[in-house]
């Protein structure tokens, strides 16, 4: 039921989402100070979690005030300038500015911030989804299987310019991101499953098909899609990690250790033993298992299925397409996330450079994941009255 009531400003504030963004926060710093235990840190990451997470309060607060009408207004705007950054790590040297970091020239340094613009091009991309499919729907006044093609058309061309810079960085674990977030915004733009259907199942196919060629034809995949050594590394020692424990099984076969030694309760706060080389980023995962247990794992995967279910409510009382098409896309990205990280720490899926959001150290991430929720809590707050 939609009452009329006017809301106050107090009533605008979607609190249960701030009290998860804290839950979250409070996650994230005990488990990187628990993981900071075993002295193979010298620096206080938990401390610089923690400033992360102050500024990232202030991002999303700052959003909240700002209608999502006026971003709308603003999107290609902003597109270009994600875009822009994204280029010119491709054609700046190499310097203390664009710094190569782990083999891979992903950032601008200013000083003691680093910033990742793959990171904030995930959100920015939302947007700019969110926006073609509103107004390709609204103006679209005969649905016919032309228009769903175009509207296909209209997002791919969109998305392909980051996804193409994404990966001259050799990134692929954000290009995969970025396709979460084109499926889900795909599958609530409107487009007819006698279009979608095929495509999923085509998708399906041809990453079965690459997997394969993987195992049995490497060679083939390498020369066909240029993809790096390194990166095959991780199917093959995802597939048997065993044989693979000196080199690319390395962090899996430490990941099942720690998670398996973590048993029901885990060893305790401080008091883990198996040894993951940066194990206060990717691989935090692995820290809840071994120190937390089964029980404190439980915990957190409960606080992101809150957090889901809250985005979906939200999605479902927003009062414009443009919104809800947005944290379809937001939810899309968290989702794939959450099952990538988690998934690779216990074997479900092939290792790969992604966080888990809002618990993993990082301050772009962090950052990026605090824009979207600024966003969502916007669109909460501009919601014109109150649902009940």
């Amino acid at each position: 039921m939609v009452s009329s009531r006017k809301r106050n400003w107090l009533e605008k504030i979607d609190w249960w989402l701030l009290i998860l963004l804290m839950l979250f926060c409070a996650v994230s710093i005990t488990v990187i100070m628990s993981a900071m235990a075993g002295q193979q840190y010298q620096t206080n990451f938990a401390e610089r979690q923690g400033l992360y997470y102050i500024l990232g309060f202030i991002i999303a607060l700052t959003l909240m005030f700002i209608a999502p009408g006026i971003l709308r207004k603003f999107v290609w705007p902003i597109y270009f300038i994600g875009n822009l950054a994204l280029f010119g790590l491709y054609i700046l040297p190499e310097s203390s500015f664009t710094p190569i970091i782990n083999g891979a020239k992903s950032w601008y340094r200013i000083g003691p911030i680093s910033l990742q613009p793959s990171e904030f091009m995930k959100i920015i991309l939302m947007l700019a989804l969110a926006n073609i499919i509103y107004r390709h729907n609204r103006f679209t006044f005969s649905k016919s299987i032309q228009s769903d093609v175009l509207l296909l058309i209209k997002i791919f061309v969109t998305a392909l310019l980051p996804m193409g810079l994404i990966l001259l960085q050799n990134d692929l674990g954000t290009t995969l991101v970025l396709l979460a977030i084109i499926l889900g915004s795909v599958i609530v733009s409107g487009v007819s499953w006698r279009i979608l259907a095929p495509f999923l199942v085509g998708m399906a196919a041809i990453g079965a098909t690459l997997i394969l060629g993987i195992i049995f034809r490497p060679a083939w995949i390498e020369k066909l899609l240029g993809i790096q050594t390194y990166q095959l590394g991780r199917i093959n020692s995802w597939l048997d990690p065993g044989s693979y424990s000196e080199g690319d099984g390395f962090h899996l076969m430490e990941s099942l250790k720690a998670i398996g030694s973590g048993g029901l309760f885990g060893k305790g706060f401080k008091h883990g033993e198996v040894y993951i080389p940066e194990n206060h980023t990717d691989f935090i995962f692995s820290v809840i298992g071994e120190e937390f247990g089964f029980i404190g794992a439980i915990v957190v995967l409960v606080l992101f299925l809150a957090l889901f279910t809250h985005l979906i409510r939200l999605a479902q009382h927003a009062d414009h397409p443009f919104s809800s098409i947005f944290l379809v896309g937001f939810l899309s990205m968290l989702v794939f996330h959450v099952f990538q990280n988690v998934g690779m720490t216990i074997q479900l899926v092939p290792i790969t450079g992604i966080p888990l959001p809002f618990i993993s150290y990082g301050g772009s991430a962090l950052w990026a994941a605090m824009s979207g929720i600024g966003i969502a809590l916007s669109i909460f707050y501009h919601n014109p009255v109150a649902k009940r």
